[in-house]
């Protein structure tokens, strides 16, 4: 059995289940991890973001629920409505920095959002996946090339068909997949308890 969570990065919910996420990881160190980007903001969906006049009410409520942060820097990258949300650029620097440390996804996933989130930087652009990539103390040339590559569509495009294939309709979603039965164990928000209770019964012989 192995966990799979499906986020996106420029979701804020995903953003409010970093600390649930990381719990449940130091938790279960037995339990591989796999990181998959959902693709929130694709096709049609990418767009300004003055065209969603829910997302700082939402952050708000997500704030207030979870404890997370949204600082002033993101508040200001989003002031006046025209930063556009790129889910599919997003996918292709997760997979980037899931590829220079496989062992980190999930920390890298949350080093990613806090960057957008709190940091107020654009996930479409190089300078932050080499900043996130220094920081994190990897390789900055290979995770920048990895971004940009021939390839980096196609690994985008790969996460969003995985995200599709185990039916996930929304974000973030962690499951429990063993063969192929996949169990939700949260959906959107959820605490570590809540979490452990749904996984008991799937490790019992």
């Amino acid at each position: 059995m192995k966990l799979v969570y499906v986020f996106d990065a420029y979701c804020g919910w995903s953003h409010g289940f970093t600390a649930t996420l990381r719990e449940v990881v130091a938790r279960h160190p037995e339990l591989p991890l796999e990181v998959v980007s959902g693709g929130l903001f694709t096709g049609s969906r990418r767009m300004p973001v003055r065209e969603f006049g829910y997302v700082q009410g939402a952050n708000a409520q997500i704030a207030e629920l979870t404890g997370a942060e949204f600082g002033a820097a993101y508040e200001r990258l989003i002031a006046d409505g025209s930063f556009v949300m790129d889910s599919e650029a997003a996918a292709r620097g997760v997979a980037a920095l899931r590829q220079a440390a496989p062992d980190r996804a999930a920390e890298l996933a949350a080093v990613l959002q806090h960057a957008f989130y709190v940091d107020g930087l654009s996930l479409s652009e190089t300078v932050t996946y080499r900043k996130v990539a220094e920081e994190a103390g990897l390789d900055a040339d290979a995770v920048v090339a990895a971004f940009e590559g021939p390839e980096a569509p196609y690994t985008a495009a790969d996460d969003f068909h995985r995200s599709a294939e185990l039916g996930v309709t929304g974000f973030p979603t962690l499951l429990a997949v063993d063969g192929y039965s996949a169990t939700p164990l949260a959906y959107g928000r959820a605490a570590a308890d809540e979490v452990d209770q749904r996984l008991a019964p799937l490790r019992t012989p």
